[in-house]
């Protein structure tokens, strides 16, 4: 399916079968809009197994909050009779408590988004298994100084803010504050106040690249501005928050808000494109430091021209690196789980979801450490310089 306005072919997450989600998530596109999926077949040995995503690997416990904001500024471009909605995930360090463990998904979310994708032969309710470490409205860590950093994250086109979810917990266990946003109508199911579920309206026919990135990138400015009002000393629930080091980190078609928004929000200070085709119509030059991610052949010069051209506008300090072996889904949940279910039915699977998530982890949070909060003991520069599987590109 075509992008109207931009001619690049944006393409949705794609179910290969049973084993591999097995697989919820294949490796895919990089935007908005659609191709053909294929249905699963058989539910395989792992189709009742109860996933368990990786443990975060900094010192903190972490703590979730769910939130629901309402821009009543702008109305929503796929649903005019409203105003923009949006739900977002708050991770960040935690005290110890007695708080529940937090859910990945509700039954209704992942019997939506299986469906959605094509997915047959599994239990419907088997995302809403996936086992999480956050605690679910356990009070925030004492904060000493101005507050957190926070971590503003947008993800794919069509998938909810929960598929980032590892990537959020390691950053929440060393000391940032992290909110995923679900852009409302643009995920095939989001639970709204009240019960409601919604899907993917924006799926449907051809949307323009460029607007779902603008429309995206006033979200993660929208979501910034209300949480630094929320946050502060005497509010209990939330922890407090530094306005000075806000970064805009996305994935896919939240890759291109993220870039967007730091282009034209200065409150952002810094931002990370995860493997995201970039789509801006502004020609202003980004003056903030930003990171270009990719996967094993997006993330290569001459693969996407649409990172020469960010690359160029880039004035500040800027990097690029790929990952070997990382596919597009790799940056997500999905690849990860997709392999940890897929080793029920295979003796040996390849370990390439896992090895990428987790050197995306390091990377991103070496970066953030880095550039948002001056802390330059290993940098990205220093994890290329000694691991093969990173590989920094200079075009």
């Amino acid at each position: 399916m075509k992008v109207t306005g931009t001619g690049l072919a944006l393409r949705r997450f794609a179910a290969l079968g049973a084993a591999a989600l097995l697989a919820l998530v294949s490796a895919c596109g990089h935007d908005p809009a659609g191709a053909p999926r294929t249905a699963a077949s058989g539910p395989g040995a792992a189709a009742s197994a109860a996933p368990v995503l990786p443990e975060p690997t900094g010192p903190r416990p972490v703590g979730l909050r769910v939130l629901e904001l309402r821009d009543t500024s702008r109305r929503d471009p796929w649903t005019p009779s409203r105003m923009r909605e949006l739900t977002v995930s708050l991770w960040f360090p935690a005290r110890h408590s007695a708080a529940p463990a937090a859910r990945y998904v509700t039954r209704r979310e992942s019997e939506l988004i299986l469906r959605a994708h094509r997915i047959d032969g599994v239990p419907a309710d088997l995302l809403s298994r996936v086992r999480v470490h956050a605690a679910r409205d356990a009070p925030p860590a004492p904060v000493h100084g101005p507050g957190l950093p926070l971590v503003v994250l947008s993800p794919g086109f069509s998938l909810p803010r929960t598929s980032l979810t590892a990537l959020a917990e390691d950053l929440a266990s060393k000391g940032y504050a992290v909110a995923a946003v679900d852009h409302a109508h643009e995920a095939v199911a989001v639970s709204r106040p009240g019960g409601e579920v919604t899907g993917c309206r924006a799926c449907h026919g051809s949307p323009d690249g460029r607007r779902v990135a603008e429309t995206r990138a006033a979200d993660l400015s929208y979501v910034r501005r209300q949480l630094l009002a929320l946050s502060g000393p005497d509010r209990r629930r939330m922890p407090r928050l530094d306005p000075a080091r806000v970064a805009a980190v996305g994935h896919s078609v939240g890759g291109a808000a993220a870039f967007e928004a730091v282009r034209v929000d200065p409150g952002f200070a810094v931002g990370a494109d995860l493997d995201g085709t970039i789509h801006s119509g502004g020609t202003t030059r980004v003056w903030r430091p930003f990171l270009l991610l990719g996967a094993d052949e997006h993330g290569r010069p001459g693969a996407d021209p649409s990172w020469e051209r960010a690359w160029r506008r880039l004035s500040g300090w800027r990097r690029w690196y790929s990952v070997a072996g990382a596919d597009h889904a790799s940056f997500t949940d999905y690849g990860l789980l997709a392999e940890r279910l897929g080793r029920a039915a295979a003796p040996a699977p390849p370990k390439h979801a896992e090895d990428a998530l987790a050197l995306t982890r390091r990377l991103l949070a070496a970066y953030l450490d880095e550039r948002l909060s001056g802390v330059a003991a290993s940098g990205p520069d220093e994890l290329a310089r000694y691991d093969p599987r990173i590989r920094r590109h200079d075009p």
